[in-house]
C-alpha cells in the first residue's frame, strides 16, 4: 500500500477511535445497533443530557462515518452506519497481527539465544 494511502487510512482510523472514546457515544451507538434508527428526541429520552448535547455527539459519530442521519418529515433520523465499524475491527486485526508477529519474533529470538 502506498505510504501517501496508509497515512490516510491511519487518519480516517484516529477519527473513528477518538469518536468511539467517550462513554455518551458509545451508548448512542450501542442504541442504534440494538433498536435501529431513531429520532434525536427518541435518543434524548434515554440520557440524562439535552437533545443539544446528543446532536453534539451524533455529529462527531457522524464525521467519524460510524451514523448517517436523514430527514424525515420534520426531524432528523439517525442510523448506525456498521461498515464503518467493520473497517475499524479490521484496522485492529491488523494492529493484532502485527503484535503477535512481534512477539513470534521476540519467542524465536528467546529460544534461540
Amino acid at each position: 500500500m502506498p505510504k501517501k494511502r496508509i497515512e490516510q487510512s491511519l487518519a480516517e482510523a484516529a477519527l473513528l477511535f477518538a469518536a468511539l472514546g467517550d462513554p455518551t457515544r458509545l451508548m448512542l451507538l450501542q442504541r442504534l445497533s440494538h433498536d435501529g434508527a431513531a429520532s434525536i428526541s427518541a435518543l434524548a429520552e434515554r440520557f440524562v443530557i439535552t437533545r443539544q448535547g446528543v446532536t453534539k455527539h451524533l455529529r462527531v459519530l457522524e464525521a467519524a462515518g460510524l451514523v448517517d442521519g436523514r430527514r424525515q418529515g420534520r426531524e432528523c433520523v439517525w442510523a448506525m452506519n456498521p461498515a464503518r465499524l467493520a473497517e475499524g475491527q479490521r484496522c485492529l486485526e491488523t494492529i493484532g497481527r502485527g503484535w503477535d508477529d512481534a512477539l513470534s519474533r521476540l519467542k524465536s529470538h528467546i529460544e534461540k539465544g
